[in-house]
């Protein structure tokens, strides 16, 4: 094996640890959003309070896509974000995580609906245009 394939392997597990972490950290703020339990989430979409822990705790590697979509319901939020924060890929102009800056707002505030975030992106815009005419 070269060096090079042992750096790219190297790399492509750290991104893949950091995706699990990123997905488990969302996941577990969208359900403490909502103030559901592991045993309530369980109970709505059928997906074992076991598994749940180990994905919100990064233990998880490549979790199932149908399980991400039923999450991304129940949390309403988008299910491609879902699936990018899983490492999946997505094929999108610009990342979803990018476009909810994922990292500073959204997993402080939880899910949005589409009226709230336009709202909160004019608000944004306002707040920028005032900072520009000083």
């Amino acid at each position: 094996m070269y060096l090079l394939d042992i750096i790219s392997m190297v790399s492509m597990f750290s991104n893949m640890k950091q995706a699990t972490e990123k997905l488990g950290a969302f996941l577990a703020s969208a359900r403490n959003q909502l103030e559901m339990t592991l045993r309530a989430v369980e109970e709505v979409t059928g997906i074992s309070n076991a598994y749940l822990s180990q994905l919100e705790h990064g233990k998880i590697k490549t979790p199932a896509p149908q399980n991400l979509y039923k999450l991304a319901e129940l949390y309403q939020v988008p299910y491609e974000l879902l699936m990018e924060l899983a490492g999946y890929p997505v094929p999108k102009a610009q990342s979803v995580e990018s476009r909810f800056a994922l990292g500073n707002f959204a997993a402080r505030v939880g899910a949005v609906t589409v009226e709230e975030e336009e709202a909160l992106v004019e608000y944004l815009q306002f707040i920028r245009s005032r900072k520009r005419r000083r």
